[in-house]
C-alpha cells in the first residue's frame, strides 16, 4: 500500500523520514536535512487554535480550549511560556525551588533519561547547590544512585522532598531527588545550571524502573495529561553566547502561541527513550540509498539532552561525502572569548549506537512528547528564524512505496532488557561456580574393591585375545 509522508526541512539539505502508524497523520519537520513519516490519508494533522475538537488527538486539547484548562489541575500553560534559558551547545534549562524553605536551583531538561538529580556539594564549575540539611522536608531514601550518559557519569543520594517550578504551577509536589556528591565530566565550565531534569520513560530509570520518575509523580499530583512539550529558540544564533536564548517547557499539554501551522506526529516504537523510526535520509534532494535499518541501528531517538544531530558511522559518512559533493555545510556559529573572528562547527557528529536528533535539529520545531498516545509530534516553530526568514517549515507528502515495511533492526534489544539477561546469565554462572567450588571442598573418598575376575576392560580382554 502506497503510504504519503510529510517532511519538515531545518537549514540543511537532507530529508528524512519518520514512519507513522495508520492511525497517525504525517509527521513533518524541517531542518537542513528534511524529516517525514508514512502515514494513512484517512488520518488528520492536529492544527492550531479553532480546529475542531474530534480533528484533534485526546489529551491535547487542553492547552487550545480554555474552558478545559481546569482539567489541567493547578497547571497554569501559558505562565509556561519563556521559561526556559539556554543554548544547544550548553543545554536549556529551568527554574525550580527545592526543599523548604526553597532553594533555587536552574535544572537541565534532558529527555534522553530519566532521573531527576541536582548538585548535593560544592563545585567548582556550579555557583549554587542544594543543601539537604537546610530543608525540613527532606527524606533520605538510604541508598545511592549512579547515572552514566554518553558523556560524563554522576553518583548521588536518593531521597525525597518537595519542588515547585515557579512558572507554570501554584503548588509544590513531592518527587523523588538524587543529591550529587560525586561526578565526572558532567558539570562542564561555563554551564549556568546545577541540576538534571530526565524526561525520559521510567524504564531508563536508575537504579531500576521501580524509582518514580519526576514527570510520572507530576501528572499523578498535579492532575495533568501524560504530555509535554518543548520549544527551544537558539537556531542559528551563537552556540557558546550569553546563554539566554530562551525557550518554552509546557508540562501537561501544547501551548498554540509557540507554534505554526499543523503539527505532525510520528509514533514512538518503544517506551524508553522517544525512540521514533528513520525511513529515508536525502542530501540535496537525493537520497543516501542507504538500507533504511542503517538510520534506526540501533535506535533512532529524540533527545534535548545531546548537543548535535548524530549519525551511526555509516550513515554520518555518507552524509558528509554527498554534502562534500554538493559544496553545502551544515555548520552552527561559535563563539569565544577574546576571538576576533568568525568561527563555525559541523552541526553534525558520528555516533557508535543511535541515531539522535539533538538540540541542534529541536531547535528548529515545537516538539510535542504525547506519551499518552504514544507519538512524538513536531510543528514549525515561531522563534526558528534568521534575520527574519524561517529555519524550519513544512513540506510534503512525498511517497514511501520504496521503503522497507520495518526499518527498525529485529535484534535491538533495549539497555533494560540486555541488564536483565545478564544479571540471569551472572546468576547462573554463579550457582555452577559454587557447586564446582563444593565439590572441591569436600574431601575425596574412594574405596578399593576386589577384582572381580570374570569382569575385564576392554585392553584386558584384547589381550587375553592374543593370548589364545
Amino acid at each position: 500500500m502506497g503510504a504519503l509522508a510529510r517532511a519538515l526541512l531545518l537549514p540543511l539539505l537532507a530529508q528524512w523520514l519518520l514512519r507513522a502508524a495508520p492511525e497517525l497523520a504525517p509527521a513533518p519537520f524541517t531542518l537542513p536535512l528534511r524529516v517525514a513519516t508514512a502515514t494513512n490519508r484517512a488520518a488528520a494533522p492536529t492544527s492550531g487554535p479553532g480546529t475542531p475538537a474530534e480533528g484533534r488527538a485526546d489529551g491535547l486539547a487542553l492547552a487550545l480550549e480554555p474552558a478545559l484548562e481546569s482539567a489541567a489541575g493547578s497547571a497554569n500553560f501559558l505562565a509556561m511560556v519563556d521559561n526556559l534559558q539556554g543554548d544547544s551547545g550548553r543545554g536549556y534549562y529551568l527554574e525550580m525551588l527545592i526543599g523548604t524553605p526553597p532553594q533555587k536551583l536552574q535544572i537541565l531538561v534532558d529527555t534522553g533519561s530519566s532521573n531527576f538529580a541536582v548538585a548535593g556539594a560544592p563545585h567548582s564549575y556550579i555557583d549554587t547547590y542544594f543543601d539537604t540539611e537546610r530543608s525540613s522536608t527532606y527524606r533520605s531514601k538510604g541508598f545511592d544512585v549512579t547515572v552514566k550518559y554518553t558523556q560524563g557519569s554522576w553518583t548521588g543520594f536518593v531521597g525525597e522532598d518537595l519542588v515547585t517550578i515557579p512558572k507554570g504551577f501554584n503548588t509544590s509536589f513531592l518527587v523523588n531527588i538524587a543529591t550529587i556528591f560525586e561526578s565526572e565530566n558532567f558539570f562542564l565550565p561555563g554551564i549556568k545550571w546545577n541540576g538534571i531534569l530526565g524526561l525520559a520513560y521510567a524504564t531508563l530509570a536508575k537504579p531500576s524502573s521501580s524509582l518514580e520518575t519526576f514527570f510520572d509523580s507530576l501528572v499523578t499530583q498535579a492532575n495533568i495529561p501524560n504530555v509535554f512539550s518543548m520549544q527551544m529558540c537558539g537556531a542559528g544564533l551563537p552556540v557558546a553566547g550569553s546563554g539566554t536564548n530562551g525557550g518554552s517547557l509546557v508540562l501537561g499539554g501544547i501551548e498554540p502561541s509557540l507554534y505554526k501551522g499543523d503539527i505532525w506526529y510520528t509514533p514512538i516504537k518503544e517506551e524508553w527513550y522517544y525512540q521514533i523510526e528513520i525511513l529515508k535520509l536525502e542530501i540535496g534532494g537525493q537520497s543516501l540509498n542507504l538500507d533504511c535499518r542503517e538510520y534506526n541501528a540501533d535506535k533512532a531517538i529524540v533527545d534535548s539532552g545531546t548537543t548535535l544531530l548524530r549519525l551511526p558511522q555509516k550513515v554520518f559518512n555518507a552524509v558528509v561525502e554527498a554534502v562534500a559533493r554538493a559544496s553545502l555545510l551544515y555548520i552552527q556559529p561559535m563563539m569565544g572569548a577574546g576571538l576576533n573572528y568568525e568561527c563555525y562547527r559541523f552541526g553534525i557528529s558520528p555516533s557508535t549506537n543511535a541515531l539522535v536528533i539533538g538540540a541542534t535539529v529541536m531547535e528548529g520545531f515545537y516538539v510535542i512528547f504525547d506519551r499518552a498516545r504514544k507519538r512524538v509530534g513536531f510543528a514549525a516553530s515561531p522563534c526558528a528564524e534568521i534575520a527574519g526568514a524561517a529555519v524550519s517549515e513544512i513540506s510534503g507528502p512525498f511517497s514511501t512505496e520504496d521503503i522497507a515495511s520495518n526499518c527498525v533492526p529485529a535484534q535491538s534489544l533495549s539497555e533494560p532488557i540486555l541488564w536483565i539477561v545478564s544479571y540471569a546469565l551472572m546468576s547462573v554462572c554463579g550457582a555452577i561456580l559454587l557447586v564446582l567450588i563444593v565439590l572441591l571442598l569436600l574431601p575425596f573418598r574412594c574405596q578399593r574393591r576386589p577384582r572381580d575376575p570374570e569382569v575385564v576392560n576392554d585392553e584386558s580382554s584384547l589381550v587375553r585375545h592374543r593370548w589364545k
